[in-house]
C-alpha cells in the first residue's frame, strides 16, 4: 500500500515538472507574424469590400 502511494506521488510529480517545463518552453518561442503586404486575403477581402460600395 505504501509503495503504491510514493510510486503514484512520484509520477504526478514527474507529470507536473514536464507539464511546467513544457509551457516555460512554449511561452519562450519568439511567435512571428507574416506582413499584410503578403497576404492574399486582404486583397480579396479590399477588392469585395470597394465593389460592394460601388
Amino acid at each position: 500500500m505504501y509503495t503504491i502511494f510514493v510510486v503514484s506521488v512520484i509520477i504526478i510529480i514527474v507529470v507536473l515538472l514536464l507539464a511546467v517545463i513544457t509551457t516555460s518552453k512554449a511561452y519562450k518561442f519568439k511567435h512571428t507574424v507574416d506582413p499584410l503586404d503578403d497576404n492574399p486575403y486582404l486583397k480579396n477581402e479590399n477588392n469585395v469590400d470597394t465593389e460592394n460600395k460601388q
